[in-house]
């Protein structure tokens, strides 16, 4: 399937760019959360006089975006979660627990944005983590895992 992106993809492409992508990912992801659309003749003239104000829209959340990643870059976070002797919590610190602690901070951020690599947090101490506000915008923020004794 030929779809053409409304907004840049990571490995994929950027605005504007006609790409072939397989059925069910179009179908299924970038087509109903308007990411692409079909790549007919029809579509690809309706974008090109279109093609001004989507790349004042996509320039306008990557400022956005940028300003947001000002405030997060160097963050500490500090989270509580109940621990043993040993250092291993009773459960884990998620993505979700770290996007709520930047909305306490005042940053907002998604739990999608916030990365991951290793999985959740398991032990107590800093670990780094990487929050991706807009492809071109991913910025280190440091978690300090605090550990409460019951």
């Amino acid at each position: 399937m030929q779809v053409i992106l409304l907004e840049k993809v990571a490995n994929l492409g950027n605005l504007g760019d006609v790409v072939r992508v397989k059925d069910g990912y179009g179908r299924n992801f970038l087509i109903p959360n308007r990411i692409a659309r079909r790549a007919t003749s029809g579509a690809i003239a309706e974008f090109e006089a279109k093609r001004a104000e989507l790349e004042k829209a996509a320039a306008e959340r990557l400022a956005a975006a940028q300003v947001v990643g000002e405030k997060l870059a160097g963050l500490r976070v500090q989270i509580a979660q109940k621990a043993g002797v040993d250092g291993r919590l009773f459960g884990s610190v998620t993505n979700h627990d770290i996007a709520d602690a930047l909305g306490k901070q005042g940053v907002k951020a998604d739990k999608s944005q916030v990365r991951m690599p290793h999985g959740p947090l398991k032990t107590v101490g800093e670990h780094p983590v990487s929050v991706a506000l807009h492809t071109d915008v991913v910025v280190d923020v440091t978690v300090y895992v605090v550990g409460e004794h019951a």
